[in-house]
């Protein structure tokens, strides 16, 4: 099975960093965040990488060319605009041998077992399974009534959230028209009303990488001795 990593945006709410450089090659101890990523797949069998570039493509690909993995990458041009759905489309002709193929964002990570994944996309058999993942906002959330009283206080809600963690069936690609499809507002909604799209729980760690602190967090993990998505060690 491949997997389709979306790699082209910009990264605008990481801005110190992506000045430069891509979002996907902002550095997790000496190694850009999509080493990390693809070395998760990899530690469950899944060598083979399309990426999707589009800003500052062509840094992310010399750098990914100095990876001593066994990995086999087909890189992409899907356009400096395109959107997420239009970069999947784009990529339709590397996946003619595929009925189905995993899919994530070059930006997150987590303990997920890809092989759980695959096989629960599978036994449903469904469009698009989605990891679904407990995100604790870190503000509070107030319930205000019409006349501007605060009916209730919830401290630091928990719920489930997209995790980017993506098994598609090759049948996703008649939900996405062009360059300006987004995947997640687009494809998906349309996928929920004829009851294409599942959700795969997973308790366990995961994290993305939108902002300084993000990436901080990261990095002290990444120091010490806590496992988290370091699945291969």
């Amino acid at each position: 099975m491949k997997l389709i990593i979306l790699a082209g945006g910009y990264g605008t709410r990481l801005s110190e960093e992506t000045r430069l450089k891509p979002k996907p090659l902002v550095k997790i101890g000496d190694k850009p965040i999509i080493w990390h990523l693809m070395k998760i797949y990899s530690y469950y069998g899944i060598n083979d990488f399309i990426v999707c570039l589009g800003y500052k493509g062509n840094l992310l690909r010399n750098e990914l060319n100095k990876v001593k993995e066994n990995w086999n990458i087909s890189y992409v041009n899907t356009g400096l605009k395109t959107m997420t759905g239009g970069r999947i489309k784009r990529v339709k002709k590397f996946l003619k041998n595929e009925d189905n193929f995993c899919l994530s964002y070059g930006d997150g990570l987590s303990d997920v077992n890809i092989k759980k994944l695959i096989n629960f996309h599978i036994k449903n058999n469904k469009t698009v399974t989605l990891t679904a993942v407990k995100y604790k906002n870190p503000k509070g959330v107030l319930k205000i009534n019409k006349g501007s009283n605060v009916k209730a206080i919830k401290e630091k809600p928990t719920e489930y959230i997209n995790g980017g963690f993506f098994v598609l069936s090759k049948k996703v690609f008649k939900y996405l028209k062009n360059d300006k499809s987004i995947f997640e507002q687009d494809c998906l909604p349309k996928l929920t009303k004829t009851n294409q799209l599942i959700a795969y729980k997973h308790h366990g760690f995961w994290a993305c990488m939108d902002t300084l602190r993000e990436k901080k967090e990261l990095n002290k993990i990444w120091k010490s001795k806590v496992k988290a998505w370091k699945v291969w060690i």
